[in-house]
């Protein structure tokens, strides 16, 4: 393998960080155009729009496929399409994007224990010591809204349940699928079941605001496209510790952006919950946290 210069590194890094500001602000720009789209037929359109831009962009590879690829990239499509639904309707009833961003991100914590029910490899301790982080981060989140979460931060707990068995599906697939098609294939399949759940649950209007289609290009174009792009390429250039912790940042920078943006407050039990489930995200991520540390970051 080919050593990775300190110049990539550093270029890495630049790209990474970009792609969590992307991220973020595609919260923003969803919670926007939310404002006038049904919640599944934004979503459907979104993804369904990102993903035909990422296919002209690659349709020699995606004719390439053999019948194995192409179901396992269906595969890895239909858990990130139930994820996105969860993840809209979370976006749609919660009361605060900063928690559902943190909730969100609970994903990377649960990555190991579901791969090992899925017969992969045994989590380390910190696996386990992070687990006190998550359920104290939970307990105060809950006990700043009676006792209780509600339906929007369910919506935002099994999207990252589905986000981390995506991820450990498309681990598995991208060994044996180059990175732009697998993406457009789950951006289309993601597409295709939110807009099939969208037919059933929702009625469809367009009468709104001209603003509103710009929010939406946003969200495809730069939220999506754009972001998934970026960040293909800058895991090209790093190692996996790179990607791990950078990427963590997405919550942080939406919990930012939405305080200036919607001017939004946060309680200090809210605020607590959101640190001690950070917290355990960083506490998880500790050997590639080291590891990106003496590489000089």
């Amino acid at each position: 393998m080919t050593p990775i210069s300190d110049k990539q590194h550093l270029q890495a890094d630049l790209l990474l960080v970009l792609t969590t500001l992307i991220a973020a602000a595609g919260w923003i720009f969803s919670k926007e155009a939310l404002a006038g789209f049904a919640p599944l037929l934004f979503i459907a359109l979104r993804f369904s729009g990102a993903g035909l831009v990422l296919a002209l962009l690659c349709l020699t590879p995606l004719r390439g496929l053999s019948r194995a690829q192409f179901i396992s990239a269906l595969q890895v499509g239909v858990l990130f399409g139930a994820a996105m639904v969860f993840w809209i309707l979370g976006l749609e009833f919660a009361q605060h994007l900063g928690v559902g961003a943190f909730l969100t991100s609970l994903g990377i914590v649960l990555v190991p224990l579901l791969n090992l029910l899925m017969g992969g490899e045994k989590p380390g301790r910190l696996v386990y010591l992070s687990l006190p982080f998550v359920l104290a981060g939970l307990a105060f989140l809950s006990l700043d809204s009676e006792f209780h979460l509600g339906f929007g931060e369910l919506c935002f707990l099994l999207s990252a349940c589905f986000l981390a068995l995506m991820f450990i599906q498309n681990s598995r697939a991208a060994t044996r699928i180059p990175a732009l098609p697998l993406t457009a294939i789950q951006l289309l399949v993601t597409g295709g079941i939110t807009g099939l759940c969208s037919l059933v649950f929702e009625d469809w209007s367009f009468q709104f605001p001209a603003a509103i289609w710009g929010w939406f290009l946003a969200s495809m174009l730069l939220a999506t496209s754009l972001r998934f792009l970026l960040q293909t390429y800058a895991q090209g250039l790093a190692p996996p510790s790179h990607s791990a912790i950078i990427m963590t940042l997405e919550p942080v920078w939406t919990a930012m952006l939405a305080s200036y943006w919607f001017s939004e407050t946060m309680s200090l039990f809210q605020l607590i919950g959101c640190s001690l489930i950070f917290t355990a995200v960083l506490v998880n991520r500790a050997p590639a946290l080291r590891q990106w540390l003496r590489r000089g970051g």
